[in-house]
Order: C-alpha cells, then structure tokens, then sequence
C-alpha cells in the first residue's frame, strides 16, 4: 500500500477518508503530521461498512495499529460511498415514494425532456431515435395525484388552493392506501412562492394522523427550490427515492466507527465539492460523491505542487471519470445528468462514462464485432476471480491473460484470481467467436478500451474550447495506470502524472475537502439599465440581500447540527447572472455578501462584467440590456487540516536492489516480451524505468509499455513520457 512515511515512527491516525466505489473500497488515513497510508478492500454493497473496516484495517497495518488503536483518535472521518447512486442506477429503493404535484403536472416524470431520453447514451446511440428511449421513472403513475392550485412565474396566486384542498386529501388518503413511506409535494413556481405547498403539507399531515400512518412529506420548495419542473421534481424524489433510505447505510459506518473507540462524526462528500453531515437535510447531493473525491484532491494536488490546469481521469471497476481543472478551478453544473436523469443541484462539473476494468466483454453477434459493457462485473472484478458468479468476460481478465497482472498479487493476494480460467473464458466467449488466438483478442479487448477512452477524453477537452496540450493529465483509480499510457498516446498532454497512492486518490480528496454546505434559490431580479444605482439598491439590491440572509440562515442551521460556532466559518455568496433577455447565465462570485447600497451594488454588477469578458469577450458586454440574476447561493466553509504531499529526497536514477522483483512473460503488440517487474512503493525518489515494466502495489498496478518510461519524482508522483 502506498505511504508518505515509511519509518518505524509512532502514528497517530487523525484523519479517515474513505471511497467506496462500484468494485473497491479506498481507504486513506492521515496522521498528526500530515503522513498518510491507502488502504484496499472490496466493495460490500449490501452492508458497506463491512468493507469499511477491512478496508481501513489494510491501511493500518502499514503502522502496525487495529482499528481499536487508531479509531479513538480520529478527529475527522469523510465518507464517499456508491449506495445512493446504485438505487437510482437500479430503480430500487426499500421505500415507496407518492408524489403530489399541480394538476396537469402528472406525466412530468414520463414525458422527462428530449435530452433525458439519451443521457446515458454513446454517441452513436444518440444519433438513432430507435437505439434510445425514455428512462424509466422512478415512480410510476398511478403513486401521483394532481392538485389543482397554480402560482405564477412571478409568485402570484392564480388559482387558490384553499377551494380545492379536497384533491389533497383524497390524494393523500390514496397514497396511503398504496402503503406510500414518503409523499414529494412539488408545485409549479413554488420556488417563487412557498405557500400552497406549506399549506398541503398541513393538510397532508391531518390525512396522515388520521390514518395513523407513519409517511413523511417532503417539500420542493424545503428542499430544492429552483427553476424547471423535472430536474427538480426528480431531485426531491431521488431525495426520497434513494438519498433518505441510504442514511441507514451512513448510520451503519457511523456506528462502526463507534464500536471501535471513534468519538467523531462521519461526514459525507458532497457534489458541490465539500464535506457535509450524515444527517444533513439535502442529502441527495452526495449521490455521486466518489469521482467529485477525485477532482477535490485532484485540485488541493494541483495547487500544491504548482499544476495549475489539470485533465483529471479516474479508471475504476465500472467506469471512467473525468473532468478539468483551469487556474486551480472547477466549474459548477447546476442542471447534471445521473443515473439518466436530469437534477437540480450544484455538481461539479464532470463527464463519465461506463467504460471500467470490471466492463463485461461481449461479441456482437450481428456484426461480429466486440462490444465493452456498458454493464460491469463491479466488486466481483471478473471471471478470473473464481470465488465469484461472474460468467461473463471483463477487461480484468483481459489484465490477468495477458501477463499484465500477477495473479498472486491481486489486491496484495486477498483475492483468489486463476489465470487459466480467465484464458478459458476469453477463448470460449471472445476468440473462438472470431476466429482469433486468445491473446490476440485479450489485446484486441484492450485496445479498443483505450481507443474508446482517448476519444472521450479528447472529446471533453476539445469540447471545452482547448487543446490537450494546454493541460497535464493526471491519471489515477484502481485501474488508472494500467491504462494511462493508452489512452493518452498522441493526445500530447504537456504532461502525463500518476501519483503512487493513485487507486486511493478519491479517498485522498476526501480528506482534503474543507466542512461544506450549500444552499440555492432560484430568483428573478432585474436590474434595469436606466435605474440609477440609488434605486436599484433599494429594489433589487434589497431583494437579493434577503435572499442570501435566508439561504444563509439554513446553511447556520446545518452547522449548528454538528456544533460547529460560525466563528470558523467564512461565507462566500454567489449568483447565476446575464443580461436581460438571455437565455443562459454565468457563475459569480460575489465581492460582497450584501447588496442593499449603491456602491455594494456596483461592486458586484463590476464583477459580473469582468466575468462575463473573460468567459466570452469584451465585445460581447451589452451593459445597456440591463441584468438578470436568476439564482443566488450561500456557501459556508470550515477549513480543514489537509494531507501532507510527501516530499523525499531525489536518488539516482537505478532502482534499488529491493524494489527489482524479476521479470516475466507479458504479452505486447501481438508478442511475448521479457517484462521486468517492479515493488511500485519500494522504488526511489528519481528512479527512472523504461518499457516494457509492470510496477506492483498492493491497491494497483502501473503498466509501463514498450516505449514508453517513466520517472518518479520528489513527490512520490510518476512521469509517464514515450521514449524519444
């Protein structure tokens, strides 16, 4: 496993952050003086704090210590698991969810939006109306019953609620014969106003007492009050659906931690980038908390050690991850596509697809064509892994045929892998299909992994407007370095990095994200052009002040829970804003958090400008259309002690005699080739490699091809360049 201090020194474990993904569970532990260990175990979907605790008991054995010495001096535990995400993925919950919403509103969730129809879809797939369709709702429809009410775009009462509050409560009252566990209230434009759907929660609870039944309601404008009726109807049914029954599996890490001495509270990654409580109120913005890990670290990295713009990618069992970091910043995506829904929350924005190294293996039998997943074998890795039911080739298998990966050392030898099966397999379900040696197809397998990996990559670089070579590419996930020389090849990355504690670099950014919440609200204030800033700071400036007074009163509320004063808080306050007449908004932060005089006010319109010339130009300004702010958010941030980035002293550039493992037959384009192999922990501080090399840690394996070398550097990070 990977460690930034290797002595026999006594360790104090502080700090534990861990990610639980779709096939491993990383775990990283940082002691009192910023050293860490990674840590590996597999996934226990059905119980995660099962691989929680193994997972943290591999990290620890680096220093000698149980979780029983360790757990009591935690002072800090972030969580990121993939128990949330799954039941949306699978459609599955433990809880039955009802939904009341504005009559005529019924079908929202089955007619979605075009753009929901194909999310989820490769680009080939997108192009053919009879390759895609619809996603299936997460609820169907007879759990939704209409009300008639209405409120306008501008919160204005058109149709009262108080003559048909009948339709609630025999809406109710049916929803609670279906055994209904959670009624989601969303009405048109309550973001805008609140009322009628404050008042059928009233209503809602009467019915519910009635029938002494034990259904909570829950409100969008409590919730997720924010323009455009399916990302947010969605997100307060995902909230329902999947967020609130996973607070059982967070209780259950909680009361792991518990068991074995732990005085601290578990908190969780969430999508905008920061930490929050287990019993926060949104907990569904911790629906993908894993990947969001990774760009989290990947940026404190960045920042660290002078990388300024970064492609980040992450490989793990089931799918690959990336996204881009400029001037050590990320962008923020308030409408994200998961699970092949639209939602309505703050994500950070990223790009994934479902290409991984457990990705099932499959010969299309019309075009005799190998196809990748996009289903994946998860924690069960493979069919190689003969202690599972997998039937069904993965790229896994592909790893062990080839030579690539030692059987024996999968996992740190934890889990049981038969190269012979896995060769079996391949000839029976791939091969023999196409009239191809096994090794040939295990390769051919590889290949077009990597070759579908490069174009997505470049796709979401390109896509953005720049060029690969304005950016260094850091690689990292279980399955990262395995591939990174692949799927850069002829990108020309200025740089290619792999740090060595890369298959726990998501848990790594756990713990370097800061205490965090967050909270949005849609608006609409104009600032008209020929308002003298005088008025337009008693109008305007005023309301959007009271905005961010509520959302900050919420975002102290979330913090009160945890006990944490507001003296360790700093607020930073946000708007979404364009001009009048404009269909999409920029991200700004504001100078100031209040608003209400004419000089705040100007403060704040000047940064919207300079904002708005970078992202498109100075000739694009319009000033003379007046301004919109279309949405407001708070963000309240505790600091939090990050990990050290170790820093060692640089080497010669031949390895040591104890970091030489020997070599083996691995097979390379279509030829067997001697492969040296390397102990990946054991190497030095300015050792240099050429390829072909196999480099072996416990959590992963970093593959250095023919032609290709690599160096490590002062800090433990690896430097993957072709040979010249």
């Amino acid at each position: 496993m990977a460690t930034s201090g290797n002595d026999s020194s006594e360790h104090k474990a502080e700090t534990l952050s861990i990610d639980a993904g779709g096939t491993l569970t990383d775990t990283f532990l940082m002691d009192e003086n910023g050293k860490f260990t990674v840590g590996k175990a597999k996934t226990t979907p059905e119980d995660e704090s099962r691989g929680f605790i193994k997972s943290s008991k591999d990290a620890l054995g680096s220093w000698e210590l149980d979780v029983d010495d360790a757990f009591p001096n935690l002072v800090s535990t972030v969580y990121s698991g993939t128990a949330m995400l799954n039941r949306l993925v699978e459609r599955e919950s433990e809880v039955d969810v009802g939904i009341l919403t504005t009559a005529g509103m019924e079908d929202t969730l089955r007619m979605g939006r075009g753009r929901q129809s194909y999310t989820g879809f490769s680009y080939s797939d997108r192009l053919h109306v009879n390759t895609h369709k619809h996603p299936e709702p997460l609820i169907p429809r007879k759990r939704i019953r209409g009300v008639r009410e209405r409120i306008d775009v501008k919160g204005n009462e058109l149709i009262p609620l108080d003559q048909y509050e009948n339709d609630i409560r025999e809406g109710v009252a049916d929803l609670l014969d279906q055994g209904v566990d959670e009624i989601a209230v969303m009405f048109l434009h309550s973001y805008q106003e609140d009322r009628h759907e404050q008042r059928a929660k009233e209503v809602a609870e009467e019915v519910i007492e009635e029938h002494d039944a034990d259904t909570t309601v829950m409100l969008s404008s409590e919730y997720y009050p924010t323009l455009k009726e399916l990302p947010r109807l969605n997100t307060l049914v995902a909230e329902a659906f999947a967020a609130e029954p996973s607070r059982q599996q967070l209780t259950r890490v909680q009361q792991s931690v518990d068991d074995h001495g732990g005085e601290v509270g578990v908190r969780v990654m969430a999508s905008h980038g920061g930490t929050i409580d287990i019993y926060a109120n949104e907990l569904a913005r911790t629906l993908i908390s894993g990947p969001i890990g990774g760009m989290i670290g990947a940026n404190y990295f960045g920042r660290e050690l002078g990388y300024d713009n970064l492609v980040c990618t992450d490989i793990g069992g089931t799918s690959f991850d990336m996204g881009i970091i400029i001037d050590n910043d990320w962008k923020i995506d308030y409408s994200p596509e998961m699970a092949r829904l639209l939602l309505s929350l703050p994500m950070v924005n990223m790009d994934s697809v479902g290409s991984g190294t457990g990705s099932y293996v499959r010969v299309n039998p019309t075009f005799d064509k190998i196809e990748l997943g996009p289903e994946s074998a998860g924690d069960k890795v493979g069919v190689c892994a003969t202690e599972t039911d997998v039937e069904t080739v993965t790229v896994t298998d592909c790893h062990v045929a080839l030579g690539w990966i030692d059987p024996e050392n999968f996992l740190g030898g934890d889990m049981p892998i038969s190269r012979e099966v896995a060769e079996e397999a391949i000839k029976e379900q791939v091969a023999d299909k196409l009239d191809m040696g096994v090794y040939e197809a295990a390769e051919g397998v590889i290949k077009i992994l990597e070759n579908k990996l490069q174009n997505d990559l470049e796709a979401v670089v390109t896509g953005e407007g720049y060029a690969p070579s304005n950016f260094k590419c850091l690689s990292y996930g279980g399955g990262g370095p395995v591939h990174t020389a692949g799927y850069t090849q002829n990108l020309n990355f200025d740089e290619v990095l792999i740090p060595e504690w890369a298959a726990g670099f998501s848990a790594f950014g756990c713990g370097a994200a800061d205490y965090e919440y967050r909270y949005d609200q849609t608006t609409s204030i104009d600032i008209d052009a020929d308002l003298s800033m005088d008025t337009a700071a008693t109008t305007a400036g005023a309301e959007l002040t009271q905005v961010w007074k509520d959302l900050e009163a919420k975002v102290k509320n979330e913090f009160d829970k945890s006990d944490i004063g507001m003296d360790e808080v700093e607020f930073q306050y946000n708007i979404l804003g364009q001009y009048q007449g404009q269909l999409n908004s920029i991200d700004i932060r504001s100078p100031v958090s209040r608003v209400d005089s004419p000089e705040k006010l100007a403060e704040l319109i000047d940064t919207f400008e300079e904002g708005y010339r970078r992202q498109y130009s100075e000739e694009a300004r319009s000033p003379e259309l007046g301004h919109t702010i279309t949405q407001a958010s708070v963000r309240g941030v505790r600091d939090v002690v990050k990990p050290e980035i170790p820093t060692e002293e640089v080497m010669g550039a031949e390895p040591p005699a104890d970091a030489i493992k020997g070599s083996r037959e691995a097979y390379w384009d279509g030829e067997w080739d001697k492969t040296d192999v390397y102990d990946l922990h054991a190497l030095n501080p300015g050792n240099e490699l050429s390829g072909p090399a196999v480099l072996e840690g416990e959590a992963t394996t970093y593959v250095v091809p023919p032609n290709y070398k690599t160096s490590l550097d002062k800090h433990r990070v690896h430097h993957l360049m072709p040979e010249e």
